[in-house]
């Protein structure tokens, strides 16, 4: 495609043999947006996809050819990175004419790096992500409506306002950011370098945000953020109270929270959770060492017995609730008695499954150096063992809800005649795809568990 045409929509001269005349045709550019990294992530691409200035171009998928790809990036790890590498390099491969443009955690932590990589033309950091769209038309403007593969546009200032978003696609759920940033500064994590200081909205102008959500076809809302449980600290209100205000929102039929610190589950969370209807069963608590020695060198604000008390804590209150945790494998000084410690105290855990990260050293933070270095290979194996291991908790967890009544929320996505959907406790049901059942929830029996490790209703 002829790249002096732009970026925005341009003129497309067609001759017509019958008539000999010029007809003139708007055509829109093709745009494409991916996404790495958490759900706060993709509630912030789905905002950036969806401006009013969004509206001039075509969106495909961005496994389609298109004139301008953008990445919505993470930095977590070094593998998250390389996706990213990755991903621009198959865009160029797919349409060499192609723009690329790169947001997010790692335009924020290394712009360097990406401004040096071939094809990348914008490197915009969290601060300045959401004005994507002006970023483009001011490219254009200085290189006479169109920019070559060397021209750049680079903005990456410290993140410090809050702009709350949320998804807005056509799923069946909608992912609600009410807070941003971190002040843990844990010694293995860039997140506070890359998102800023812990920041959020008052819960009044939150519940302003959460009644738009309520008018629209989401039947559940995922509450993300970088640290929840921080939520108003800077305004003298508390995650809590926003949940209370929340759950009293009427629309909002589901809620679910995301991951929230140990240290910040408090027991008063838990027992709302029991009590509100729409607040569902579902915890996600990052533990990331099940050694406290290993705790202290990762700077995490608690120990394993006040970890244990909360996992313990939503057992006895919820007993089928799903309890989800992170685990870091392979942090410095982990020995193999650390690691078989720290496997231990998870399996004497009501625990419902893991997700497992195999740890990755991260430029300018603390861990870096820190003890003995596990070797790539040990860190690898220790991941599969714990992965296993989650594989069985959660196939234990299954069963032990086996006969329960619950409700599931049936997704839009049918595959192979089938359809999938999400109990109010996150277990995986499936059944015959249905048209009339996409979007809806319906009260059902959890009887047959499969092989594959789903209930069949």
């Amino acid at each position: 495609m002829d790249k002096s045409a732009g970026l925005g929509i341009f003129l497309n001269i067609r001759f017509t043999p019958e008539t000999n005349l010029i007809r003139m045709q708007s055509v829109k550019k093709k745009i494409a947006f991916h996404t790495l990294g958490c759900k706060l992530n993709f509630s912030e691409t789905s905002y950036m996809s969806n401006q009013e200035e969004a509206l001039e171009f075509e969106h495909v998928d961005f496994d389609e050819t298109a004139d301008i790809y953008v990445i919505n990036s993470c930095s977590v790890t070094r593998k998250a990175e390389k996706k990213c590498r990755r991903l621009i390099k198959q865009a160029l491969k797919r349409n060499p004419e192609a723009h690329i443009a790169i947001t997010g955690c790692y335009s924020q932590i290394n712009p360097d790096e990406l401004q040096k990589t071939e094809g990348v033309n914008i490197v915009l950091g969290n601060a300045d992500k959401f004005n994507l769209f002006e970023h483009i038309k001011k490219l254009e403007n200085n290189n006479e409506v169109d920019f070559d593969a060397g021209a750049r546009e680079i903005a990456v200032n410290k993140p410090e306002t809050f702009i709350p978003v949320y998804s807005s696609d056509d799923r069946t759920r909608t992912f609600f950011k009410i807070q941003d940033g971190c002040d843990y500064f844990c010694t293995y994590c860039t997140i506070p370098m890359a998102r800023g200081r812990s920041r959020s909205h008052t819960i009044e102008e939150t519940l302003k945000t959460a009644a738009r959500i309520a008018e629209t076809n989401s039947k559940e809302v995922v509450l993300t953020g970088v640290n929840i449980g921080d939520f108003g600290k800077r305004n003298d209100e508390s995650f809590y109270e926003l949940l209370k205000e929340l759950s009293a929102v009427n629309g909002l039929e589901r809620i679910r929270i995301s991951s929230i610190e140990p240290n910040l589950l408090t027991d008063e969370m838990i027992e709302l959770v029991a009590e509100k209807n729409n607040l569902m069963p579902h915890f996600h608590i990052p533990l990331q060492s099940g050694a406290d020695e290993i705790l202290k060198n990762m700077g995490r604000r608690y120990d394993t017995s006040v970890f244990a008390s909360r996992v313990n804590k939503i057992h006895q209150t919820l007993p089928h609730a799903c309890i989800a945790v992170d685990l870091i494998v392979g942090f410095p000084g982990e020995t193999d008695i650390i690691f078989e410690e720290s496997a231990r105290f998870l399996k004497s855990l009501p625990v419902s499954y893991l997700h497992v990260f195999t740890y990755s050293e991260r430029d300018n933070t603390r861990a870096v150096g820190m003890g003995k270095s596990v070797p790539g290979k040990i860190r690898s194996q220790r991941s599969k063992i714990m992965q296993k291991t989650s594989e069985e908790m959660k196939r234990s967890f299954y069963e032990r809800c086996k006969g329960l009544k619950t409700k599931v929320l049936w997704e839009k996505e049918e595959f192979q005649g089938h359809m999938f959907g999400f109990t109010e406790n996150y277990i995986k049901v499936k059944t015959e795809f249905d048209e009339k059942r996409k979007n809806r929830v319906d009260l059902i029996a959890l009887n047959h568990l499969t092989d594959e490790g789903v209930y069949w209703v």
